[in-house]
């Protein structure tokens, strides 16, 4: 496999001011700046791809989405990969893909082990070559313990592609196999990264002001 490489947001970098980049007007007050633009993020997704084709080479793989923050990074990371097959005579491995919905808590309480949803029979893995994208690495507890639990169904081989790796005093210490960018220990939103479902349809991924989260908090 290609050597881990991504591209680090160190604490102290800003990122661009709101009025240099197109910011939806309904959003604009809700912000606090451009951490990340999205034709950066474009950029890093057609290297992971290549990486992601290369190291697969001919071996059919199944990448499993983890909804819902995933779906965008899903869709373009894929494009790009087909993309590198057909244009530069890379891997002939079939694609297919899937969709997981994740669950660790049951009301308010942890339920102590996480669920899978989206997937009718999980006995279907076995064997399989599994590539999970995933939007964002926060703690790296979850996909930890995801990883343990599809071990369970005797996959082939299972790797993870997140886009974004927070960097916090909480995290495990976990790594994925490819990762687009290592962020800040701030509040992101955009690119289909969300705050109580809103800011998924901002293109570039932005820290969110405090104004921002107070107005679109969950009322109780």
């Amino acid at each position: 496999m290609y050597p881990c490489k991504y591209i680090v947001i160190s604490d102290d970098d800003d990122g661009y001011p709101l009025e240099t980049f197109c910011i939806p007007r309904h959003y604009t007050a809700d912000l606090e700046r451009v951490l990340v633009p999205c034709g950066l993020i474009h950029d890093r997704i057609e290297r992971l791809a290549r990486d992601i084709a290369q190291d697969y080479d001919d071996q059919p793989f199944t990448a499993l989405c983890v909804l819902k923050g995933g779906y965008k990074f899903f869709a373009d990371l894929l494009d790009k990969i087909k993309q590198y097959v057909r244009n530069i005579n890379g891997p002939t491995g079939v694609i297919s893909v899937d969709f997981i919905r994740i669950k660790s808590y049951e009301d308010s309480d942890s339920s102590g082990e996480l669920k899978i949803m989206g997937i009718d029979n999980l006995m279907t893995l076995a064997g399989r070559n599994l590539l999970i994208v995933e939007d964002i690495i926060d703690t790296g507890l979850t996909m930890e313990n995801l990883l343990k639990l599809l071990q369970q169904f005797k996959p082939n081989s299972v790797k993870v592609v997140s886009l974004f790796v927070k960097r916090t005093p909480k995290s495990s210490g976990y790594r994925p196999d490819y990762m687009g960018f290592e962020v800040p220990n701030k509040f992101i939103v955009g690119y289909a990264l969300d705050y109580n479902e809103f800011f998924r349809d901002l293109n570039h991924v932005c820290i969110i002001s405090e104004k921002g989260r107070i107005k679109y908090a969950k009322k109780l």
